[in-house]
């Protein structure tokens, strides 16, 4: 069974790179990949903060946080309309 590997992202030209070059790289016999655009869906910033995320792109993995290159904090994402 896949381990499940959550990619938050805010739509910004950083993180349509990281998604499409680290996300969409993920072995999907190893990693069930969700892809959550937190501007679009901003009730799950809490989420993406709990789990240790300060900017985006990032990807979680087994609770592990990996911030990718730098696309905008969750502050901004946050705060963008």
């Amino acid at each position: 069974m896949p381990q499940k590997a959550t990619f938050y992202h805010a739509g910004c030209p950083v993180c349509i790179a990281a998604e499409q070059q680290v996300a969409q790289a993920l072995d999907p016999r190893r990693y069930a990949v969700e892809i959550v655009h937190l501007g679009a869906d901003k009730v799950r910033i809490a989420e993406a903060e709990a789990a240790g995320v300060t900017s985006v792109p990032a990807l979680v993995i087994d609770g592990a946080p990996y911030h990718i290159n730098f696309g905008a904090s969750l502050a901004d994402v946050r705060g963008a309309v």
